[in-house]
């Protein structure tokens, strides 16, 4: 439940405060997960890297759906590859964010322990 809280919290501050709304989504996820630092690190991380996931999987069905639409079956298949290719780098790009929400989140896990 941390985990999905702190990416919610990311959601809504990471239109405004980019790398700050990490730490903070990350040390919302530590509070709530509780149990000690590991624990709210943990809760952070998954916290960070979750948007990543949700982003590849929309972009791939976006763009096999768009690829379809203008051409055929073999645009779609290209479109999954490209949307597939893009959604890797944004999952490997979330890393970077799903570190600083692992730091928040191991703020948050001792300050809840």
């Amino acid at each position: 439940m941390g985990a999905f809280i702190g990416f919610l919290v990311i959601v809504v501050l990471g239109i405004w405060l980019p790398i700050i709304a990490h730490l903070i989504g990350g040390l919302v996820a530590g509070l709530i997960a509780k149990g000690g630092a590991g624990r709210g690190a943990l809760a952070g991380f998954l916290a960070g890297i979750f948007g990543g996931i949700i982003v590849t999987i929309l972009v791939v069905i976006g763009a096999v759906t768009v690829g379809t639409v203008l051409g055929g079956v073999l645009g779609g298949v290209f479109g999954g590859l490209v949307g597939l290719a893009i959604g890797l780098l944004a999952i490997f790009l979330s890393i970077v964010g799903g570190i600083v929400a692992a730091i928040g989140g191991l703020i948050g896990g001792a300050i809840a322990r």
